[in-house]
């Protein structure tokens, strides 16, 4: 809950994420370490820690952009816009 980690269906366990607000185009990097979300109009679930970075903790929900990362520091490997 306090660590910048997300849960995403299909992501491996252990990769970073840039997750990118739309709307401000403020972003973060977070660690996947859970499965989900479980609602099909969601492609990510963020960490208190990592919604409040971004800032959509209140709101509870944001329109983003991910992007796997090939580490914590490294480029994106590719973008991930959808469910897949």
């Amino acid at each position: 809950m306090n660590a910048m980690t997300a849960a995403h269906k299909t992501l491996p366990l252990g990769s970073y994420v840039r997750v990118t607000l739309v709307r401000t185009g403020r972003s973060i990097i977070v660690r996947i370490n859970d499965r989900g979300p479980f609602s099909r109009r969601r492609i990510i679930d963020l960490s208190y820690a990592a919604a409040s970075a971004l800032g959509i903790q209140r709101a509870g929900t944001g329109l983003v952009a991910i992007s796997r990362l090939r580490s914590a520091t490294s480029d994106i490997v590719d973008v991930q816009g959808d469910d897949s």
